[in-house]
């Protein structure tokens, strides 16, 4: 047993420290990013915003919204053949979407299936809750070998080695971050995690070090923290909760004292066990909760707050585009970020 005595940090221990600035109005930033991916050699342009591939969140009616904002959305693993074909937008907005599995035979098989249908899908995202068994690293290999114009995904993991080895292994993008997320309990039934902020620092600089890229996935709870991702050297920030809620996701409407709320769940929650695996197996617990987040109309103006957000952080750092926003950010680190007085 040993103990690391090195501070670590969320996102809600730092905020950034403003700077002068030549920027004169919050339109001047240049949210747009292009990247070139290390494996797949395919190019991306876009806002590098990506919906997490969760129930009411990882949809194709989230997706057709994201892409007009040049943002990505992770479908969730339930979509096969038969879900994908439903929707006659899909061959419009395929560059921003990301095709989702686990590491099952059968995942393999239902990738095979799309890939033969829908072979223009760039995005293969290999998504499990813990990214650090040696099998989760040769089905990387194998979808690698079997694809390899395609750009993979594939987490969660949150330490720098782990994040070099899965790019070792054909990771074109490194997915980070264990137990930050709002319906995830993993942290609480395991005792395992990272503070998120320093895992994305120390996870991009693995990854760039190799030519590759990473996603901050989880524990943002305001435009704010996107941003703050992004200042720590994240590629991507993927978000879940704050995407939720909306008509898009098609989530179940609840009703409870006048007021209208939608369900969201994490992954690995026993209400996605039973919808997805007919429950949990015996010799595992549930890593997930349900909640009812308030019902939000539109994603459209949650699109807008976000982007407006980043927008105004570059401005307060001197960025004049996102691609600049980490060599201009310092985190200070605080003890309280808000004033919450009359918000309660």
């Amino acid at each position: 047993m040993r103990i690391e005595e090195e501070l670590k940090l969320d996102y809600s221990d730092v905020l950034f420290r403003p700077k002068r600035s030549t920027l004169r109005s919050r339109k001047d930033v240049n949210l747009l990013r292009t990247y070139r991916f290390k494996y797949s050699k395919n190019e991306w342009s876009g806002t590098p915003i990506m919906a997490a591939n969760m129930d009411g969140v990882g949809e194709l009616g989230i997706a057709e919204i994201l892409n007009e904002y040049g943002m990505i959305t992770c479908l969730t693993k339930q979509h096969d053949v038969k879900k994908i074909k439903q929707n006659k937008k899909v061959k419009s907005m395929f560059q921003n979407i990301a095709i989702s599995i686990g590491i099952k035979k059968e995942d393999f098989q239902n990738l095979d299936k799309i890939m033969k249908e829908f072979n223009f899908f760039k995005f293969i995202c290999i998504d499990v809750a813990n990214g650090y068994s040696e099998h989760f690293t040769s089905f990387i290999k194998s979808v690698r070998d079997k694809y390899p114009t395609k750009t993979i995904i594939a987490g969660n993991v949150v330490t720098a080695d782990m994040t070099q080895e899965l790019v070792l292994s054909g990771a074109d993008i490194v997915k980070v971050g264990i137990g930050p997320g709002s319906v995830c309990t993993t942290r609480i039934q395991t005792g395992v995690g990272y503070p998120q902020l320093s895992a994305v620092i120390e996870c991009a600089d693995a990854a760039h070090g190799l030519g590759a890229h990473i996603i901050a996935d989880g524990g943002c709870t305001c435009p704010g923290d996107v941003a703050k991702g992004f200042g720590g050297g994240a590629d991507f920030v993927m978000l879940g909760g704050m995407l939720a809620g909306h008509d898009e996701g098609n989530g179940k409407l609840v009703k409870s004292n006048g007021s209208k709320f939608i369900e969201f769940y994490g992954s690995s929650s026993d209400i996605a066990n039973k919808k997805h695996y007919g429950g949990l197996s015996d010799y595992r617990s549930s890593e997930g909760r349900t909640v009812r987040v308030k019902y939000r109309g539109k994603i459209k103006d949650t699109i807008l707050n976000i982007l407006g957000g980043v927008r105004s952080s570059c401005t307060y750092v001197g960025a004049p585009s996102l691609k600049q926003l980490s060599k201009c950010t310092t985190f200070v680190r605080v003890s309280n970020q808000y004033n919450d007085t009359f918000a309660k």
